[in-house]
């Protein structure tokens, strides 16, 4: 189903942006994994990003997609679903994600982007499956065998982690009691357990744990008065990029709670977009600049 979706313009005017709903990329017996696709429609051959949403892996959708600015500026934003912990434990969250990877790699030219180099993008438990994406490129464990698309790479080049959770073995120590009430439950659901009964799942599901020289970019945006998840787990991560080298961007957010419209406001936004035009290889051209052919 293709339905068109008129959103304001930067300044004035309108301008279309195309949202193609519910594309199944993977089916996990009779559950269906979906996306929905959001595509500018004045960009020919827009460069593709990934959005993953959070909720605590236990709920949240596909239809809280929060860039739609980035759609705006040129970009194609595929928004995935994945199997929620009541219905399936770690690590089928990221074998779902890396089979829509490999699926949106194999579908560019059926949908007109550009998938030869991906950004990934999530916040709070999306922040955290997109970091371990992006540290766990071509890890056996994790990989997974679903989809129709296993020629394909599920590799990504870029990442940013709003806020994601980053190390399962320090997490409860670093929460505040609020902070607790929320963890808790959602980890024994995620893990089957509470991380310390489960060590070797729970660091086969932490980024930190992964880090190598190899890993792609990554942009971290954190607010320094999270109460659910404590920005030391974005430290932890940070510490780890610098430790192997690699090229991290911490942005904190004085003040800044657990989400909100400060993490998507103009100067986030324009951050954002700066981090992924540097990053991803091809030429990202103005929408209002479009070179045909290229």
């Amino acid at each position: 189903m293709i339905v068109p979706l008129t959103v304001p313009a930067r300044s004035f005017g309108e301008e279309a942006i195309q949202r193609i709903k519910d594309i199944e990329y993977a089916k996990v017996g009779k559950h269906a994994l979906l996306l929905d696709l959001y595509l500018p429609e004045a960009k020919t051959n827009p460069p593709l990003l990934v959005w993953i949403h959070g909720g605590a892996w236990r709920a949240g959708s596909k239809s809280n997609m929060p860039l739609i600015q980035l759609v705006k500026n040129g970009f194609a934003i595929a928004s995935a679903d994945y199997r929620l912990s009541p219905v399936a434990k770690f690590p089928a969250q990221i074998h779902d994600i890396k089979a829509a990877i490999r699926f949106l790699r194999g579908s560019a030219s059926k949908y007109g982007y550009n998938a030869r180099k991906i950004g990934i993008l999530g916040s709070s438990a999306g922040g955290h499956l997109v970091a371990l994406m992006g540290v766990t490129n071509g890890h056996p464990q994790l990989e997974g065998d679903l989809g129709d698309f296993d020629q394909e790479s599920s590799s990504v080049e870029a990442i940013v982690d709003y806020y994601g959770p980053t190390n399962f073995m320090t997490i409860l120590k670093q929460s505040t009691p609020h902070g607790l009430s929320v963890r808790v439950p959602a980890l024994q659901l995620l893990l089957g357990d509470d991380p310390t009964n489960q060590p070797k799942l729970a660091q086969l599901a932490s980024p930190v744990f992964h880090v190598d020289a190899k890993d792609p970019p990554l942009l971290i945006i954190h607010g320094d008065q999270d109460p659910q998840v404590p920005i030391n787990q974005s430290h932890e991560l940070h510490g780890a990029y610098k430790k192997h080298k690699r090229n991290v961007t911490f942005e904190v957010i004085h003040g800044g709670a657990h989400g909100g419209p400060e993490f998507y406001d103009t100067a986030r936004i324009k951050l954002v977009e700066d981090f992924l035009r540097k990053h991803l290889a091809d030429k990202i051209a103005p929408v209002n600049n479009v070179q045909q052919g290229k």
